[in-house]
């Protein structure tokens, strides 16, 4: 397969017209981003126990240098900012480990110790970034923990900085929005496998760093690929006002489902003089529909979290910081960042509900958007992690759905079978690629992979397609300003050169596996049932758990498996078996390995009727794939 391709003269000229275009005299930015250094973490590498590479900031050392051709000069600016990393103070009393992964983690210091928000995804950074804390502000004791909302890169390397006895003793709060744990583990595991693997593409966690490999995400450089853990919290924030006092600091909390994640709060300390937008408003234009997959979120909702963040806590405040990014600095300044948040929610919502009711779909919308001035000025308004591209599909997806209402798009051809048709009446496979590479020449890339894509699906071992694909992919990186399109494309790129990488993140973690309930291993199996292959089987179980004093009715019929509670004076059928057990045990056989027979003769499970009812059912589910295609069918 050929080589990575050199930025064409049309990438070259865009980025220049950026540079001339853009408010690059404006480095209020660099400035916040420097203040209140402390330490860098030295050598800025992490390993696991095993040895293993799971943080590398050095890598980003060429970040260091002008930005190159092959990079969007907007992207390289803000890559610049993100790399830093170390140990930074906010205010005297809160400090920030930023630049060990893709999040930050805050540090409070209380009465006797420290109160840690968001420690990060990998136990190994977050280990790493708190004992980087201690060899400047002396070793305390972590007395609290705080998840800001229900995303992994908020809580999953909090086995790093304490443990769950720590928890489960009540010596150290552990402190979530409600609905955290139904949001944290269902995202991980209903959808996780592709998630994941689309999350490989996203970060570009597998692709080489460099001028033209992996330069950032935008919101971070890159995810880290240690032990992701989790601890259930011990206490949940249900309403606006709820207030906290954990080791004497006072906190006040606001709660905002539905914003950037599901389950998320902000948070104000009054004695600080401090505000925490959790991911709320960071120094990038977030994701309406992260391109990893997600539930749509709602930017009207989202923007009115905003505004109720501004009127109730911004202007008793000296500083806002984040999970992400850097802090902003006095309360006019900080006002104004979080007006200018709010307002690039709320226009992107209301011009793509004007557009999508004058009849225009979500693609047309795309196009058509045009930021505000003030919008196009504020460096935190850039799309380095979210797009007005995609996120306006996504406003439209929200109210409209897939479908756009002309019904010639109501029933395409599946992706293989629609590709091999456009490919004939294009006139075969060598015609399209003659045209595509015209095309390619021109700079109109956009239209090159859209072609070239039905001849890939046609007939996926054609490499002159799969090249012509990759060198157009890559033009359309070096020209991104955005950090997940250009590892997208970048992804798609070294997939079409290299063969497929697969998922670089673990499995589900076994701490993440022990936090589900009974109900969530329950509905993640009926996700795993071959429907067609269980169309005629029909078996019915019940489950008996004698750490939660419930019976739940396991049934399968029509390729459907359903589960509910069983109650005192049911009219129900006898079931096929019956099983006695604990929520771990349930957890241990279905998702964590654990031998059945083993868990018998430990008494750990107890078994009544036919077990060869169940042992038909579990013939019937499938597997999921954490390797699947993406650029080839």
């Amino acid at each position: 397969m050929s080589a990575v391709t050199e930025p064409s003269k049309h990438i070259i000229e865009q980025n220049r017209r950026a540079l001339d275009e853009l408010p690059f005299g404006n480095t209020a930015d660099q400035a916040d981003a420097d203040r209140g250094f402390i330490a860098k973490l030295e050598p800025g590498i992490i390993k696991d126990d095993k040895g293993t590479v799971v943080w590398d900031d050095e890598s980003y050392g060429f970040l260091r240098g002008s930005c190159p051709n092959s990079v969007h000069p907007s992207l390289w600016r803000q890559s610049g900012l993100v790399v830093k990393q170390g140990l930074y103070e906010v205010i005297p009393g809160i400090y920030q480990i930023r630049g060990l992964d893709l999040s930050n983690m805050t540090i409070i210091e209380g009465t006797t110790g420290v109160i840690i928000i968001d420690p990060l995804i990998s136990t190994e950074t977050a280990e790493a970034g708190l004992e980087l804390y201690y060899a400047h502000r002396g070793r305390k004791p972590v007395t609290g923990m705080i998840y800001t909302h229900s995303h992994v890169d908020h809580f999953g390397g909090v086995m790093g900085v304490m443990t769950a006895e720590d928890a489960e003793s009540g010596r150290i709060p552990v402190v979530a929005p409600a609905g955290f744990l139904e949001h944290a583990v269902a995202e991980n595991v209903y959808a996780g496998v592709a998630m994941a693997r689309r999350a490989a593409y996203m970060y570009g966690a597998a692709l080489p760093r460099g001028a033209k490999g992996q330069v950032g995400a935008g919101l971070g450089q890159t995810t880290s690929t240690g032990t992701v853990t989790l601890i259930a919290p011990t206490h949940d924030i249900t309403a606006t006002g709820q207030e906290m006092t954990i080791d004497g600091v006072r906190i006040v909390f606001q709660i905002t489902p539905g914003t950037e994640a599901p389950s998320e709060m902000n948070f104000y300390f009054p004695d600080f003089r401090a505000l925490c937008m959790a991911e709320n408003a960071t120094h990038t234009l977030h994701n309406l529909l992260t391109l990893r997959g997600a539930l749509v979120r709602d930017p009207h909702v989202w923007a009115k979290y905003l505004t109720e963040s501004i009127n109730l806590y911004a202007r008793e405040s000296d500083v806002v910081f984040a999970s992400h990014h850097w802090p902003t600095w006095g309360t006019e300044t900080l006002v104004e960042y979080l007006e200018l948040q709010r307002d690039l929610y709320a226009y992107l919502h209301d011009q793509t509900l004007r557009r999508l009711n004058q009849g225009y779909v979500g693609t047309e919308i795309a196009e058509m958007m045009e930021m505000p001035p003030a919008l196009a000025d504020s460096w935190a308004a850039h799309g380095y992690y979210g797009s007005v591209s995609h996120n306006v599909k996504a406003v439209y997806q929200r109210y409209m759905g897939w479908f756009d209402g002309n019904p010639a798009h109501l029933w395409e051809h599946p992706p293989v079978e629609n590709a091999k048709r456009h490919v004939e009446f294009m006139g075969g496979a060598d015609e399209v690629l003659r045209k595509a590479r015209k095309s390619f020449d021109e700079g109109d890339y956009r239209w090159v992979v859209q072609a070239v894509n039905y001849v890939i699906f046609a007939d996926d071992t054609n490499e002159a397609a799969k090249s012509l694909q990759a060198d157009a992919f890559e033009q359309l990186a070096f020209g991104s300003e955005n950090g997940p399109w250009r590892n997208f494309f970048l992804s798609g790129a070294y997939e079409l050169r290299n063969g497929n990488f697969g998922t670089p993140t673990k499995e589900l973690p076994q701490t993440m596996l022990a936090a589900m309930t009974v109900d969530m291993v329950l509905d993640g199996l009926a996700l795993r049932v071959d429907g067609p292959k269980a169309w005629h089987e029909k078996a019915a179980s019940d489950w008996v758990f004698t750490d939660e004093n419930r019976t739940v009715r396991l049934q399968l019929r029509n390729g459907v498996l359903l589960h509910w509670d069983r109650h005192d004076g049911d009219k129900l059928p006898e079931p096929d078996v019956t099983f006695t057990l604990t929520r771990p045990t349930l957890i241990g056989l279905l998702l964590g390995g654990r031998d059945i027979q083993e868990a018998v003769q430990s008494g750990a499970l107890k078994v009544e009727g036919d077990v060869q009812s169940f042992a038909k059912l579990v013939g019937l589910f499938d597997a999921p794939n954490p390797d699947f295609a993406i650029v080839t069918p």
